[in-house]
């Protein structure tokens, strides 16, 4: 049996609020279920977007032009982010937006790493996106294979001491790419898995690499498997023998992808995101028995969070995260393309620049790390801006269209004796109603 949910937290808790004054879902259990079954609306926008393999031809051309100063990748990168971060505005299917954000945060990759901006553009759109709501599996297999991913985590460097490249140039491991997977993707920290786990790992994944100028064309979208540099002979890994070469990393990823512990850090994680910091144990527990009774089916653990029972359901218990709320924030005005801020360039203001998070394991969900004064005032600066941009729009009305019976009286007095239209605004987006979720 569902929880019934009122259509104003649908939108805020699941989804990016409610865009002007666009229809409210009649049944939104139903429309947020919709959304996790259908194809993806933002597929076509997407579509003409470069591929990882022509971002590495990129990259390779700007390598070759580093003395002129010439920047190929820096347009198409903009391009790339801009049309995603529009068509999460521009959405119809919110929910799906929030699992695609949610998803491309848990398997993080970031630019800090240079040479991955040509790459994760198409990372979230060929890794993550696609597989929202199809098996866990089948999304772990496509982030350890993209470029972008080996690349971000120095999988490149990572040569069997024993291989025929390890024994001609002498260089070993590197544990990155298998630490954050073991650690981060899939059994979690408290997993039962030792350093012992680790080092083995990341043998089992030797060779896993990246096409290099003239290989691009033979590889998997930029994805090569190198034999030369894969450690030989088998590896054991949480207790289990895997032979050599790149099938040993294929069952070894299918083991992780569908182990116990790897079913109870997914659960964790969703509903630490969508629910509480602290999400009720019994939430936790039924999303854990449907990741396992499912084989990992995301779209099926999505369906389960959205009729969870929750005692706290009518509480605000999220701090809204910068992409979750300067994208709530913007899509009460609804305004078109070309006459409205780019959402990228929000993100740099309220500390989450896209696809730049500090470290592997992404921007935090928690709430007490986006509530200190300073990123608070951040907020408010923010959406004076913004507000600027909806001068001939009626506070109040943009209020009760964006919050519904969840506008609290007091912010609807502070509205009603604002300045001006823009301080109207600004009040409304720096409300607690309107910061939490």
């Amino acid at each position: 049996m569902t929880t019934p949910i009122d259509p104003f937290r649908a939108l805020q808790r699941f989804g990016l609020g409610r865009r002007g004054d666009e229809p409210l879902p009649s049944d939104p259990h139903a429309w947020l279920i919709a959304q996790t079954t259908g194809p993806d609306p933002a597929a076509t926008a997407l579509g003409g977007l470069p591929s990882a393999a022509e971002g590495l031809d990129l990259l390779y051309e700007q390598r070759k032009l580093r003395q002129t100063g010439v920047k190929l990748v820096e347009p198409v990168f903009a391009a790339d982010a801009d049309t995603q971060m529009d068509a999460l505005l521009d959405s119809t299917s919110p929910f799906r937006e929030r699992l695609v954000a949610f998803w491309a945060n848990h398997f993080t990759v970031s630019t800090r790493q240079g040479e991955t901006r040509a790459l994760v553009g198409p990372y979230v759109r060929e890794a993550i996106r696609p597989y929202v709501t199809a098996r866990f599996a089948d999304m772990l297999f496509a982030v350890m294979r993209h470029p972008a991913m080996v690349k971000y985590l120095d999988n490149e460097s990572s040569i069997g001491p024993q291989s025929r490249a390890g024994l001609r140039s002498g260089r070993g491991l590197n544990e990155n790419l298998a630490r954050e997977c073991l650690e981060l993707h899939t059994l979690g920290s408290d997993g039962g898995y030792s350093q012992a786990d680790v080092t083995s790992f990341a043998a089992i994944l030797t060779g896993w690499s990246v096409a290099r100028p003239g290989e691009i064309e033979n590889s998997r979208n930029g994805f090569v498997f190198r034999p030369n540099a894969h450690q030989p002979g088998d590896k054991t890994l949480l207790g289990r023998v895997f032979g050599e070469g790149e099938d040993g990393g294929v069952e070894a990823l299918s083991m992780l992808s569908t182990h116990p512990a790897t079913y109870r850090h997914l659960a964790r994680q969703m509903a630490a995101h969508f629910i509480a910091d602290t999400p009720p144990p019994q939430a936790v527990a039924k999303l854990q028995s449907v990741l396992a009774d499912t084989q990992g089916d995301l779209g099926a653990a999505a369906r389960v969070l959205v009729g969870l029972p929750d005692p706290g359901a009518t509480e605000q218990r999220k701090l809204r995260t910068p992409i979750v709320y300067a994208a709530a924030a913007m899509r009460t005005l609804d305004l078109p393309q070309g006459h409205r801020p780019k959402l990228r360039g929000a993100l740099y203001e309220l500390g989450e620049p896209l696809w730049e998070a500090r470290l592997p394991n992404g921007w935090s969900d928690r709430s007490v790390d986006w509530a200190a004064p300073d990123a608070l005032l951040r907020r408010v600066d923010w959406a004076y801006g913004l507000a600027g941009q909806g001068a001939k729009a009626d506070p109040m009305a943009v209020a009760q269209a964006a919050l519904g019976p969840n506008l609290h009286p007091a912010t609807m007095e502070a509205i009603r004796h604002a300045g001006d239209r823009r301080d109207g605004l600004t009040l409304l987006y720096a409300s607690p109603e309107f910061l939490r979720c």
